[in-house]
């Protein structure tokens, strides 16, 4: 939403700033010699700032004539560089802005939008950040060649210790360095939007939908720890309880025989029977009592 509103708009206050710049220098010549005073200098620059083409007329004290000066420095690449990226992004976050508003579908559509508006972002943030960087050097260069005291120098007739010249008006630069400002505030603006650009990437939304393998296979891991640090403890609490008997094993295994035996008589078929019990103990009494009468033997 931010580049949305505001790209647009810092972008148009960018290059208006720097492309309509207009800068004027006056300069009063007063020479020992009377009949010469009063001479006014006139200097007008502004962009591109090819100031090696700005000239202006002094006065030559000694003789009655004038001179031509021309200033010095270029710096119209920088300038023009940085209108340059402030027009085309004004441009692309028009057409952006009409995109997200209208075309939002095909704007989705195979995810071809995102990714291009992604790469455009990145290197309008570059162009931005370069181009910032050499228009606010430039303007200090510019600043230094426009110096009223600098200009003085280049005149012969101000070079001289008995005339004198004073500087009735000099350049504002308030224009200039709002541009600069907006330069780096374009910057800040189009590198932030990076990230909500990313965020509608297919990269993006695929590291969502499957999160890393490093984090699941921590997060299983710890659930297998604590299953087994409480089957563990549950397994020792039953070795420290009351162990069963051999009496109470052979009780319970009878109960499981009769139950079995139950069950299989509800369904209709048995199945052969075991006994897990001890084995049975014969009788004696019984067992003399069934095998006949006794008879009993005196030996002499």
């Amino acid at each position: 939403m931010c580049m949305v509103i505001f790209a647009p708009i810092f972008a148009i206050c960018a290059f208006a700033t720097c492309g309509g710049y207009y800068g004027h220098l006056q300069v009063k010549v007063d020479c020992a010699d009377r009949r010469q005073s009063n001479h006014t200098i006139s200097i007008d620059f502004g962009y591109p700032f090819r100031l090696q083409q700005v000239h202006f007329k002094a006065p030559l004290c000694e003789a009655n004539g004038e001179e031509i000066i021309f200033l010095d420095g270029d710096f119209s690449a920088a300038a023009q560089f940085f209108v340059t990226v402030g027009v085309f992004a004004f441009l692309y976050s028009l057409l952006a802005t009409i995109v997200y508003v209208f075309y939002q579908n095909k704007y989705l559509k195979n995810n071809r939008g995102p990714l291009v508006d992604f790469v455009v972002t990145i290197i309008f943030s570059f162009m931005w950040l370069v181009s910032s960087c050499s228009w606010a050097k430039s303007l200090s260069e510019i600043k230094l060649a426009t110096n009223p005291t600098q200009v003085l120098l280049l005149s012969s007739a101000c070079r001289a210790q008995e005339n004198r010249c004073t500087v009735t008006q000099e350049p504002l630069w308030s224009r200039l360095n709002t541009s600069a400002v907006f330069g780096f505030v374009n910057v800040i603006l189009w590198i932030g939007n990076i990230w909500f650009v990313f965020k509608e990437t297919c990269w993006y939304k695929t590291g969502q939908r499957y999160p890393s393998r490093s984090a699941s296979w921590k997060r299983s891991s710890e659930m297998r720890q604590r299953l087994y640090s409480e089957s563990s403890f549950d397994q020792s609490e039953e070795s420290f309880g009351p162990q069963p008997t051999r009496q109470d094993t052979s009780s319970q295994s009878k109960g499981v025989h009769k139950q079995a035996s139950f069950n299989q008589s509800q369904v209709g078929f048995s199945l052969p029977q075991t006994y897990l019990g001890k084995p049975p103990v014969p009788d004696r009494e019984n067992t003399v009592a069934s095998q006949g009468p006794i008879i009993c033997v005196n030996e002499m």
